[in-house]
């Protein structure tokens, strides 16, 4: 089977090589034009997208590049759900995360204030655990890290996700999907554009516009575009800190459309982005007098419910974001086939300061950590493709990306001797120095076979060559500690002193992995389609830059991680395409699926004279860390939507994912104090075995989502004159579900929003008075497992009496006022 598949992808490559000799320029249904983009604007259910839209800008299809060539959305044999830039702005999605709401089975999260993952098909990711992530993202179909996509929206054409393993046609591989942004481009023949004002009683606030100036008309075109945005991201009150958590983001767009002749576009755009976040991280719980036994009676904080929205940290958190982004993109048609290419420079600075007692176990002693991740980021890609022939088409491509820079980390790594005080300690400071080095080269090819009116074949496959070298130094030094005689004895200074973390032999890590897919499409009708295709992905071996010293390789480094997916599909348009339902059922196997376990007790053994540790296990828990592992695992699940409009003044759109994603008996490292064998953080923390972390084996999910969830949205519009009266309404449903990672069971949740305005003549003009989670729900979308701890070499932690916590945001009021031309 193994030399199966990667004979289908090579064969993919071969006969796409040969092509790109020859071929025809004559007609064919789909556009293959690798450059295409749909008209900017709103586009309706009739086909088949997942958002309820009005018909005055309503087109007859909805055009999306999820194959890189512009077609309609009900031909393309993958399942995939779609918002435009409209309808993101009508339901007031002014945060990339937002997008959740429209798409049942994606997760798009940032519990922490610094770590931004997507989740879809209930596979999740991790972005400290150093691979690709599992669901990718693209601006502008460049590959860009979720810290700066997810973050405001705005001036946006459309937003595309993709469901299944992706890769083939892309420049990155991803075993769960992918998610596509394309900005606005300028237009060189009219002037237009958009103001929106938007504020809430929760102290938010937006205001976003973009216009196009044809500088040369039908030849240049120029767009400007900005954003100004703040609110109090998870509204937390920090109790010890008097303040509420913030955000504040600023970011402006220049783009320029360059069209010399008619077979020639150029697309040039620069976007800068600053984002400040101070997001304290929320906690529950009775609270606790951490060294109270001992005669201390300060407590970590007030008791808490989830309700409270409090924080106990005494340090700040502050995370910042300063990016450059520079795109250059061209198409050009040379008859037989169009040329086209894409080059983008990112240079990104990201600062986190934050302190590492959250729940406050140490009174009167923060953890402060400062990090700082500056990168560029180079990709290219070169791609040519074949004009609409009538029995065969074709593409070939080669692509390119390089990241480096020096990621600091400079953060506290004391000892703590005993919970009677903070002051029994040894204070060691640990400098961190991470360089980043990885580069990727990749060539791809696809084919596409129209054998009959009815039946198509599409192969696709990609051969990478990826070098990343995962280093990481770490200089450890301490003013020593006097010691308390006859209890603890004096310890010495220690001189500043300088070790690798990663060994060298599993530091570097270069790769040539075959991925791609076939796809078998069959028309019965104009209005109906079926499909069923297969899909592999790939992410390499990763090692944990910061992980602790003197520990087993396979904490240190993963293994690959390999899939291989099936999904059948139908697509259909009833009722003179008013009514479409497409349905998707899958099946995808991993083989070592990476995933990041957080907060696992470690114990590294004893110390040296200069403080590293050097021995065997000796029975003391020295820490807590987040350790990248392997385990197999299975994924199967069925996907449906439904979108109509049974009247010209009523549209609606249901969409459902059902996804089952187990381990199959994958061992991981654990936290299981009381030896059982499931993970648990009930009493005094300990090792299980005599390694360096307790092992469970695990059949459970491979992220923490529920199986099953719902998004619904529809709008209703009345006649009035030339004005339009409308309400509408966005409501999503997420079943309750136990997580055994969190050893918790999380609540159902029901969120509903909804909006009430009037739209101007030709909707040149539109105020809304909205509510989000109008039935003011308050859940807790994420919790860690036990109490959060401070251990100590004694064996008995600082225990700060709460589970670091988020919770789901609470009702908020607000109004919006947009004008377009």
């Amino acid at each position: 089977m193994k030399r199966l598949r990667s004979a289908v992808l090579l064969c993919g490559v071969a006969v796409s090589a040969l092509a790109s000799t020859q071929g025809s320029a004559q007609q064919m249904r789909d556009a293959a034009v690798p450059g295409a983009q749909p008209p900017s604007g709103d586009a309706g259910t009739q086909a088949g997208s997942n958002v309820a839209v009005p018909p005055n800008e309503a087109a007859d299809e909805i055009i999306v590049t999820a194959q890189r060539r512009a077609q309609a959305l009900q031909d393309v044999p993958m399942s995939i759900n779609v918002a435009t830039g409209q309808q993101l702005q009508r339901l007031k999605l002014f945060d990339a995360k937002d997008v959740q709401n429209l798409v049942p089975g994606l997760q798009l999260s940032n519990t922490d204030g610094r770590s931004n993952t997507a989740t879809l098909r209930g596979v999740g990711f991790n972005p400290d655990q150093g691979t690709s992530p599992a669901v990718d993202l693209y601006l502008n179909d460049v590959p860009i890290d979720a810290q700066t996509a997810f973050t405001g929206l705005y001036d946006i054409d459309q937003v595309e996700v993709l469901r299944g393993p992706q890769g083939a046609l892309r420049g990155r591989t991803a075993p769960a999907g992918a998610i596509t942004i394309r900005t606005r481009r300028a237009s060189v023949d009219d002037v237009s554009g958009y103001l929106q004002l938007t504020g809430t009683e929760d102290h938010a606030f937006n205001a976003q516009g973009g216009v196009s100036l044809p500088l040369v008309p039908g030849t240049l075109g120029l767009r400007v575009a900005g954003l100004a945005d703040g609110n109090r991201l998870n509204q937390v009150y920090n109790v010890n800190r008097d303040e509420y958590s913030r955000s504040r983001t600023l970011s402006g767009r220049i783009s320029l459309t360059w069209k010399p002749s008619d077979t020639l576009n150029v697309f040039l755009t620069y976007q800068y982005l600053y984002a400040d976040n101070r997001q304290f991280q929320q906690v529950a719980g009775p609270g606790n007098a951490p060294s109270g036994l001992f005669g201390d009676p300060r407590r970590s904080g007030p008791a808490a419910t989830p309700s409270d929205y409090i924080a106990v940290s005494e340090g700040p958190y502050r995370f910042e974001n300063e990016t450059h982004f520079v795109n250059l993109a061209f198409d050009w048609d040379l008859n037989f086939a169009t040329l086209s290419g894409n080059a983008a420079y990112q240079k990104s600075k990201l600062r986190q300061f934050r302190d590492g007692d959250a729940a406050n176990a140490l009174i009167g002693l923060t953890q402060q950590q400062l990090v700082v991740s500056p990168y560029p980021v180079k990709t290219g890609e070169l791609r040519l493709d074949s004009n609409n022939n009538d029995f065969w088409n074709w593409s070939i491509s080669g692509f390119y990306s390089r990241q480096t820079g020096n990621v600091r980390s400079i953060q506290p790594a004391d000892v703590f001797f005993s919970p009677a005080s903070n002051a029994l300690s040894l204070p060691i400071s640990a400098d961190v120095m991470v360089p980043v080095r990885t580069r990727s080269y990749s060539i791809a090819a696809s084919s596409s076979f129209q054998f009959t009116d009815k039946l198509r074949l599409e192969v696709a496959a990609r051969y990478t060559d990826s070098k990343s070298r995962q280093a990481a130094f770490v200089t450890i030094s301490s003013p020593g500690f006097p010691g308390v005689p006859p209890f603890i004895p004096a310890i010495p200074p220690i001189p500043a002193n300088t070790s690798a973390v990663v060994p060298p032999e599993l530091a570097l890590t270069h790769v040539h992995p075959l991925t791609g897919g076939a796809t078998l499409t069959y028309e019965f009708s104009p209005d109906v389609t079926a499909y069923f295709a297969y899909g592999r992905s790939y992410r390499g071996p990763t090692a944990g830059v910061s992980v602790p010293q003197n520990i087993t390789g396979d904490l240190v480094k993963s293994r690959k991680e390999t899939s291989n997916s099936f999904e059948l599909g139908l697509k259909t348009s009833l009722l003179d395409r008013r009514l479409s339902v497409n349905v998707a059922a899958f099946y995808q196997t991993f083989n070592g699926f990476i995933t990041r376990i957080p907060g696992v007790s470690y114990d590294f053994g004893a110390r040296n004279a200069f403080g590293v540790p050097a021995g065997p296990p000796d029975g003391i828990i020295d820490g807590a860390f987040d350790f990248n592992y392997n385990g197999d695992a299975k994924v199967k699940g069925v996907e449906a939507t439904i979108t109509g409009r049974p009247t010209d003044n009523w549209d609606f759109a249901v969409n459902a994912a059902y996804s089952h994603a187990r381990f199959s008996n994958a061992p991981f490292p654990c936290n299981d104090y009381n030896g059982d064998g499931q993970p648990d953080a009930n009493g005094t923390p300990r090792i299980t075995g005599s390694g360096n972390v307790s092992y469970c084996l695990r059949n459970d999910r491979l992220a923490d989502v529920p199986d099953f969830s719902l998004t619904a949205n529809s709008e209703l519009r009345f006649n009035w004159g030339d004005m339009q009266p409308f309400i509408s309404g966005l409501f999503t449903y997420r079943p309750s579900f136990y997580s055994n990672t969190a050893d918790f069971r999380y609540r159902s949740r029901e969120q509903l929003n909804l909006f009430v305005g009037l739209r101007g003549p030709n909707a040149r003009w539109e105020i809304t008075a909205f509510a989000k989670n109008v039935l003011n729900q308050k859940r807790v979308t994420n919790i860690g497992l036990g109490n959060a701890i401070i251990a100590t070499s004694a064996g008995i932690p600082f225990d700060s009496g709460y589970r670091l916590i988020n919770t789901t945001n609470p009702r908020e009021f607000g109004g919006t006022l947009s004008f377009n031309f």
